[in-house]
């Protein structure tokens, strides 16, 4: 039975975080052997029996909570994005990615017969899916491992912090916001990668208390409403310590009690960084400034300037879960007295 975050007092949350959310060393070098399996299978076998020209794979890289160093106990997931020499544009990686997808999945099931390992796949419902999605076991593995493998355009091919150029790019292909956040994992990694160790204990915190009382929540949304992502508390949560406290060994619940205070005010919330793209150049910048003017909240993915993560989401029923848990244990000190958030604005100032 999953531990009741709501029973646990405040001053408790480091050894909570510690005992119930983080995964122990054995697991994780065990998921990462299996994450080493399949990258050295789409390396190697996936498009190995094409007629020429083949297709070459660029590099796989490994994001998801594994990726980012933020996983759950009993529950890791790693999204592997492979980057295609076929894709020479974001066009490219939309119009050809489900045929690509449809590869991987037929030599996932050919190579598995002749390894260690059985995978599960789920099938898409989606005419042109993004993703495959497909679960992993093995005799060396404890647990299984849910994994989404995701074909993309190679736009960061230098590797380093991507020109205005490539924005500029992407704003001129997208006709939905985040269509190719996929390009940009890297950096979506990165972000969270670079953080300091208790700020991913407490993006941990934020997802344990997701996973446990939001994603309930979904019986109750209508046809096409959803919930915001996990990804838009994990901003949140960065947000939450960058503006509030930059402490490396800072109170536990004071940090949680500010994430939860930001989703309580969702309807004023404008959060973005300029460590990826900024205001300089004239395209990016005019770009940005009619993203900032749309409605609340904003939450804009540091890595994809398109991406308003969560928009038009029920942001309202997490709102209501967040005022909940504001009356819970996890949010009292040991006299009954309600945790204080850390003084933080709600939007992030314009330029």
């Amino acid at each position: 039975m999953a531990p009741d975050l709501y029973e646990t007092p405040a001053r408790k949350l480091d050894k909570f975080i510690f005992d119930a959310l983080q995964p122990d060393s054995t697991f994780l070098r065990q998921a990462g052997q299996a994450i080493d399996t399949i990258c050295e299978f789409l390396k190697r076998n996936c498009f190995a029996d094409r007629p020429p020209p083949r297709i070459k794979v660029l590099k796989v890289v490994k994001g998801g909570s594994l990726g980012k160093g933020t996983s759950l106990k009993s529950s890791s997931d790693a999204d592997l994005v492979v980057f295609l020499s076929c894709f020479k544009g974001y066009d490219d990686q939309e119009t050809n990615r489900a045929g690509i997808i449809k590869e991987i999945e037929r030599m996932l099931e050919k190579c598995q017969q002749q390894r260690h390992f059985e995978v599960f796949i789920e099938q898409s419902r989606w005419p042109n899916p993004r993703v495959l999605s497909f679960m992993m076991s093995s005799k060396t593995l404890n647990e299984s491992i849910e994994f989404d493998v995701l074909p993309a355009y190679n736009a960061l091919s230098s590797g380093a912090k991507p020109s205005s150029q490539v924005y500029e790019e992407l704003i001129q292909s997208c006709s939905r916001g985040g269509e190719f956040s996929t390009c940009f994992t890297e950096l979506q990694r990165d972000f969270v990668v670079d953080r300091r160790t208790k700020v991913k204990s407490l993006i941990r915190l934020v997802k344990y208390w997701y996973k446990q009382h939001i994603r309930p929540y979904k019986e109750y949304l209508g046809k096409g409403e959803s919930l915001p992502p996990q990804y838009a508390l994990e901003l949140l949560s960065v947000y939450a310590w960058e503006q509030g406290s930059r402490d490396r060994a800072f109170d536990m619940a004071e940090g949680f009690r500010t994430v939860l205070e930001l989703i309580r005010q969702y309807k004023q919330l404008c959060v973005y960084w300029t460590i990826n793209y900024n205001f300089a150049d004239e395209v990016l910048g005019g770009f940005l400034h009619h993203q900032l003017q749309k409605a609340r909240p904003i939450i804009l993915d540091p890595a994809d300037p398109t991406g308003i993560v969560g928009e038009g989401s029920r942001w309202d029923l997490v709102a209501q879960e967040a005022e909940c848990c504001c009356h819970q244990q996890c949010c009292m000190d040991l006299y009954g007295v309600p945790v204080q958030p850390w003084d933080v604005s709600v939007s992030t100032a314009s330029p």
